[in-house]
């Protein structure tokens, strides 16, 4: 029998599997994303066949207890429950009155010979305790058959350190089914992830159902394939060449989605390009270009893109605006991502309709274009409840959308102007957060982007910008992990390129920075490894690099 969710195979074969299993004793915590507090206590508890589970405040309808007990059941076990805590016992127990100390996203947890005993403000706070019990088991618990699992004693105290703890995943490059989202997903549960930056259009691929525009699903939602071949080698589609590689998440699939993200307490963020990567747009509906432009669904790293929507033509706009009245039914997330990156305004320098919206709007600059497209779009939007986040290239034609959101790439410096400015602000430099690039010797590796973060480079990546005012600090909403798929496939290539950098980053995101620790670090990751390869991840298995720490360090 297949599980939709292995993680929860630990939990199983720890409280219930029969006694011929295995006995562990663990000798210590490996936790990722390290806690803010934890602290050793004598003594220890026996997680037996006989353990229960015990939920204090909680509904048994409620989405913390049914993230559970449904996942038992699908594995055909109907664990005892009680009302009231007892000894050998695991107990959730919500307590709203903790909110002032550990916030919303905050647990406390606590190992006694009595059982296990977690506390929580709110059903978040809970969902990330559970997963930081699941990590205290034994590494291969999901494979390996326990009969008893001792665990010392120990109390945790933990929160977040930043609100916004993302992952970025581009889908239109190449197309991943649901079964791949969904897993992504479980890794990010894992790690206490709560942002899902999903990149759903670009010049490679539209990726969304969009009932008012058909023709960006027949059309635009399909290239040539040239997967025979590696990314930015392709030959152009040649005519009458059928396109064939790509495909589209149908609304059915994004609701699907968006109810298995809520499960794990992670909020979908869309991103709807715009107004530049737009070659799947303009292949859909060529009129939304400027005059005399034409472009097919890109099938490589055609480089500059100038497929950019015609910013004189109110056809654009409402097209931009009757796409995003879809998306807005679809996500219920507060903020849409609207990309406002890499735009080359060539087309708009020689287009007369252009030209005369510049006189319009009386703009000295063609980039000025690109301010007036974000103002507008942020303005629809804000009317109906959502905010925007862009690329910090925002920062640099001219927008007044104070309340978007820029999402620095470029450079920690963006960030740093941006709070200034008084917008907030999320950091996922190149530098750090790009997991597209190399992590080892390009020698020994698969063909990626042509720039190298070490997991020890990863580590050492602070979300937090020097020389802020608290004030300034305090827009500072976190950090996010990218993964750009141009060389990628195939999800399981993609699993090979986050993972463990991706731990690196979640600690990063999640823990103090004064509680890091680059040493331990690294014992863990050996730790995870294990835990990684039985859920069925394929991560990357680099030995030791002290070394190469060492050599980064001094340089």
């Amino acid at each position: 029998m297949k599980f939709r969710n292995p993680i929860f195979l630990l939990l199983l074969t720890a409280l219930l599997f029969a006694a011929c299993g295995k006995k562990v004793q663990v000798e210590s915590y490996s936790i990722i994303p390290e806690p803010v507090e934890l602290v050793e206590e004598e003594g220890s508890y026996t997680i037996t066949p006989r353990s229960r589970l015990c939920f204090v405040n909680l509904a048994q309808n409620s989405p913390t207890v049914k993230y559970i007990t449904q996942s038992l059941r699908k594995m055909h076990v109907h664990p005892a429950f009680i009302g009231t805590p007892k000894k050998d016992c695991i107990t959730f127990t919500l307590l709203d009155s903790l909110e002032s100390t550990l916030g919303p996203e905050g647990y406390r947890l606590s190992v006694v010979p009595e059982g296990v005993f977690v506390y929580a403000a709110t059903e978040a706070g809970l969902f990330y305790g559970y997963q930081t019990f699941l990590q205290m088991l034994p590494p291969d618990v999901a494979t390996i058959r326990y009969s008893r699992v001792v665990l010392p004693g120990c109390t945790i105290t933990d929160y977040p350190r930043f609100p916004w703890r993302g992952s970025h995943l581009d889908v239109s490059r190449h197309f991943f089914p649901v079964q791949d989202i969904k897993k992504h997903l479980d890794l990010m549960a894992m790690y206490k992830l709560n942002r899902f930056h999903w990149h759903l259009t670009d010049d490679q691929g539209w990726r969304i159902e969009i009932d008012g525009y058909p023709q960006l699903n027949d059309v635009g939602s399909w290239r040539v394939d040239r997967t025979d071949v590696p990314w930015g080698t392709e030959t152009p589609a040649e005519i009458g060449e059928e396109p064939t590689y790509g495909g589209f998440y149908s609304k059915e699939d994004v609701a699907d989605i968006i109810a298995y993200a809520a499960e794990r307490h992670i909020e979908v963020i869309p991103e709807i390009e715009l107004p530049g990567h737009s070659s799947a747009v303009l292949a859909a509906y060529p009129e939304l270009g400027c005059p005399g432009t034409h472009y097919d669904v890109a099938i490589g790293e055609f480089w500059p893109t100038k497929a950019i929507l015609c910013a004189g033509n109110d056809r654009s706009v409402d097209f931009l605006f009757g796409v995003l009245d879809e998306v807005m039914q679809m996500f219920p997330s507060d903020y849409i991502h609207i990309g406002g990156d890499e735009v080359f305004p060539d087309n708009w320098e020689h287009c007369p309709k252009c030209q005369a919206r510049m006189r319009e709007l009386h703009l000295e600059k063609v980039s000025q274009l690109q301010g007036w497209f974000i103002d507008t779009v942020a303005s629809y939007l804000s009317r109906k409840g959502k905010r925007i986040v862009g690329w910090d290239e925002m920062l640099d034609c001219g927008t007044s959308a104070k309340d978007a959101v820029v999402m620095s790439w470029r450079s920690t410096e963006a960030a740093r102007r941006a709070v200034r400015l008084g917008y907030e602000a999320i950091l996922a430099p190149t530098e750090f957060c790009y997991l597209d690039y190399y992590q080892a010797d390009p020698k020994t590796q698969p063909l990626a982007f042509n720039g190298f973060i070490s997991l020890v480079k990863a580590y050492s990546f602070d979300p937090m910008p020097t020389g802020l005012t608290p004030d300034e600090q305090g827009r500072v909403l976190g950090g996010q992990a990218n993964l750009w798929t141009e060389y990628i496939n195939n999800y399981e290539h993609a699993e090979y390129m986050l993972l463990p950098r991706l731990c690196a980053l979640a600690e990063c995101f999640w823990t103090p920075v004064e509680n890091k620790d680059w040493p331990r670090f690294m014992m863990k990751t050996e730790h995870h490894r294990t835990i990684l390869h039985a859920y069925g991840y394929n991560c990357c298995d680099i030995p030791s690099l002290n070394d190469q720490y060492d050599a980064e360090v001094n340089h």
